[in-house]
């Protein structure tokens, strides 16, 4: 029997996947879980995920570190908690699990979020395994190493991991996002069990979809583009699997949209017209008439819904029936795209802040380490730091950066549908999927919110920018941008990467 060659024995163990993998897990280990620990301060908005999963805030100083300081222990309810849900989030989860694991190996009533950490984390690392997995398989080891650590430098940065020692739904986003994407690529590949991954790809789809209110027409617009999933395999019973599952995600997108509660359904609704619409207006009063509104309401122009003292009660029932009931996402929407130059400020704005990672304002310390209040971390955040510094923050830039991708991955889909190789020809309708999910983030944060909050809200468009680019530069690299894989004529050994080998792609 002929000894394996140690360059094959450090592959199959140390594969470009299970590196980058393993250097995301110890960068993000050492940033959250070695003093000073790394976290996200809160905005005020944590009270939502907090109550109604069993959790209270026991820092008597609490109101004084909004924003500028990170929290990292907080208070079990041990009787009877009357707080219900204030949303419905996939979210809470991933927090009824991390309380688990915290009471059963740590302290009944006290709460460490660096158990929910450690189960984001591991997630974290899984998913950045299939997605270097899904884009290295049967690439040449050495082009597969220089792409794992670009991904270790691209996703072991804390501007994406500072999120999973906080209650922000962001956490569930990336990990989703990447999982989504990670598990449309090794069906694309061919990698694995294909039911497994149509699984793995519907769950964190679900997932995503209802990890936000704003996350709604995800579950919508993968039930619709993802119908190119029916063709990859001619079985019926994979068809008819696909398609009711397809169904089943629509469904879902529709349900977290009607769910949304009341309350916050006026919030984004005031914050629409008072930091959107009205915002840019020549003639707010005007512009309040087109609704059919009272143009008095005009006042409110640039006001945000939590002002202490404001010319109205946000809550009356005078702008219920008078302001709140008068408009939507509908009727907002319209107004957009009968005044594109407004409708252009606004997504000019949005860009500029849909290539910040983490929000500028909230800072990463605990109060106890003496940092400044507000001090942000630079450790590990080169590439958010040169994201935010370089990227072209204007909306014309995404519009060139998604012509450019598409023009990229054409030719291989032309050749692959020529062919009729159907399951080839995913990798294109996937790379739109992810583009439009993103773009879907920028649009809802604007119609649905105007500016209040961009940076945060626009996340889903960060984190899906980052992955489609990502991809683009690792296909470039693996010299994968033209070309049709086809199938060997035996299956390979189940190894991520091989030497080089020929004939295994068809050029375009």
């Amino acid at each position: 029997m002929q000894e394996a060659r140690p360059e094959r024995v450090w592959i199959r163990y140390a594969s470009p996947a299970v590196m980058a993998a393993a250097g995301v897990f110890l960068i993000t280990l050492f940033a959250l879980f070695v003093p000073p620990y790394i976290g996200m301060a809160d905005n005020g908005d944590y009270f939502r995920s907090l109550y109604g999963n069993g959790l209270y805030f026991n820092a008597p100083d609490y109101n004084s570190q909004y924003l500028g300081y990170f929290v990292k222990n907080y208070g079990i309810f041990q009787y009877y908690n009357e707080n219900g849900a204030a949303l419905f989030s996939s979210q809470s989860l991933f927090i009824k699990l991390a309380i688990w694991l915290n009471q059963l190996l740590y302290h009944p009533q006290l709460f460490d979020i660096r158990f929910q950490a450690a189960i984001y984390t591991v997630l974290y690392t899984m998913a950045v395994y299939l997605l270097i997995e899904g884009i290295t398989w049967r690439l040449p080891a050495k082009r597969g190493y220089i792409i794992a650590g670009i991904a270790i430098f691209l996703f072991g940065d804390t501007g994406y991991t500072a999120y999973f020692n906080s209650f922000f739904s962001e956490s569930v986003v990336l990990i989703t996002s990447m999982l989504v994407f990670a598990s449309g690529l090794l069906l694309y590949r061919k990698r694995y069990n294909d039911y497994v991954l149509l699984a793995l790809f519907f769950i964190s789809t679900i997932l995503l979809t209802t990890s936000k209110q704003q996350n709604a027409p995800v579950g919508i617009l993968i039930s619709m583009l993802g119908v190119y999933l029916v063709l990859i395999r001619r079985e019926r019973t994979f068809r008819a699997i696909t398609a009711s599952l397809l169904v089943l995600l629509f469904a879902v997108g529709v349900g977290t949209y009607v769910l949304i509660p009341k309350e916050f359904v006026n919030i984004n609704k005031y914050h629409a017209m008072t930091r959107g619409v009205l915002m840019d207006s020549v003639n707010p009063e005007k512009t309040l008439e087109s609704f059919g509104i009272d143009k008095q309401f005009a006042i409110l122009n640039q006001s945000i819904y939590y002002n202490p003292y404001t010319t109205v009660d946000v809550d009356s029932e005078l702008l219920e029936n008078e302001f709140y009931s008068r408009y939507g996402f509908g009727s907002i929407l319209a107004y957009y795209i009968t005044h594109p130059d407004q409708a252009g400020k606004m997504l000019n704005l949005a860009a500029k802040s849909g290539f910040t990672i983490r929000p500028p304002a909230m800072g990463n310390y605990e109060k106890s380490v003496g940092k400044p209040f507000g001090a942000q971390t630079k450790f590990f955040s080169g590439y958010s730091l040169m994201k935010d510094a370089l990227a072209p923050k204007t909306f014309g830039f995404v519009v060139i950066w998604m012509i450019i991708v598409i023009g990229l991955y054409t030719p291989s889909f032309v050749t692959a549908w020529k062919l009729r190789e159907m399951r080839r020809c995913f990798r294109l309708p996937l790379v739109v999927m992810m583009m439009l999910i993103g773009i879907s983030g920028i649009a809802v944060s604007i119609i649905g919110a105007g500016d209040a909050d961009l940076s945060k809200h626009e996340f889903l468009f960060t984190a899906t920018f980052d992955l489609v680019s990502f991809l683009a530069v690792a296909d470039i690299l693996g010299r994968r941008l033209w070309a049709v894989e086809q199938e060997p004529a035996q299956a390979p050994e189940m190894q991520p990467s091989v030497p080089e080998q020929k004939g295994l792609t068809l050029q375009a």
